[in-house]
């Protein structure tokens, strides 16, 4: 059975790695343009809660992640700060939950450093709501622009137990043909799971687009484990670390 050829009949199906809030908006997205969705969030997200003792004169955020607990922490003062996002869609959450001062880097955390020493003068203070163990070089890059950085934990992520049914099933049945893998920690996570599950030949023939070089790396590891008569898979990288630019290398 060729387990790869939905793409054909028009519609892929597409399995989606990614957490919310991205992975319902990613789903609306592919089924707007015709393709199923099969969610298995290989990331567990647990929000911490955050306290601005002081109001910094800018926010920094690297995903929307951290938004829960920054919204539950602002009062009206702090949705009035200037929020500096990594990119348009968290941009774009940080605005609907009510920061009304908002610019995006629409790219990568380094040009994200560069947006926000750019726009604030040296000893600003920035508010960085990040992840456990996540953005300490945009932290070092900020401070190398003489900012003082506030790094605060908004969010921690541990990996999945496991892949959802739904996911289980299609890899079994063959009937993925396309995977998408949002960040390096989603993507490492995955290929534990898939490792574990037994199903590395389940890929073969399938394309894996990767949000960045880094998204794609954990997927090297899994190679090694193909045996060499079977068709391995394609990565393909998205040109640009957004959502829209990932969607446009399915085809």
């Amino acid at each position: 059975m060729d387990g790869h050829s939905s793409a054909g009949r028009g519609g892929l199906t597409v399995l989606v790695t990614r957490p919310e809030p991205g992975a319902t908006a990613t789903a609306t997205a592919l089924a707007a343009e015709g393709h199923t969705p099969i969610l298995s969030p290989c990331l567990r997200i647990e929000t911490v809660p955050l306290s601005l003792r002081r109001l910094p004169d800018a926010i920094a955020i690297t995903s929307s992640q951290a938004l829960p607990a920054l919204v539950a922490a602002a009062d009206e003062a702090a949705r009035g700060v200037p929020v500096f996002a990594v990119g348009d869609a968290t941009a774009a959450r940080a605005r609907d939950a009510g920061f009304a001062d908002m610019t995006s880097a629409a790219g990568t955390a380094k040009d994200l450093a560069a947006l926000i020493a750019a726009r604030m003068t040296p000893g600003s203070h920035v508010l960085l709501a990040v992840g456990a163990r996540r953005s300490l070089d945009l932290a070092r890059h900020l401070r190398g622009a003489g900012l003082v950085v506030i790094r605060r934990i908004a969010y921690r992520t541990d990996p999945a137990e496991s892949l959802s049914g739904p996911a289980l099933a299609a890899l079994r049945e063959g009937s993925i043909d396309r995977i998408l893998l949002f960040s390096p920690a989603s993507a490492a996570s995955f290929a534990r799971l898939i490792e574990r599950a037994g199903l590395v030949t389940t890929l073969a023939g399938t394309v894996i687009v990767a949000i960045s070089d880094a998204a794609a790396k954990p997927l090297a590891t899994l190679r090694t484990l193909l045996p060499r008569e079977e068709t391995p898979w394609e990565i393909r990288t998205a040109t640009h670390p957004d959502q829209d630019h990932m969607l446009a290398m399915m085809e």
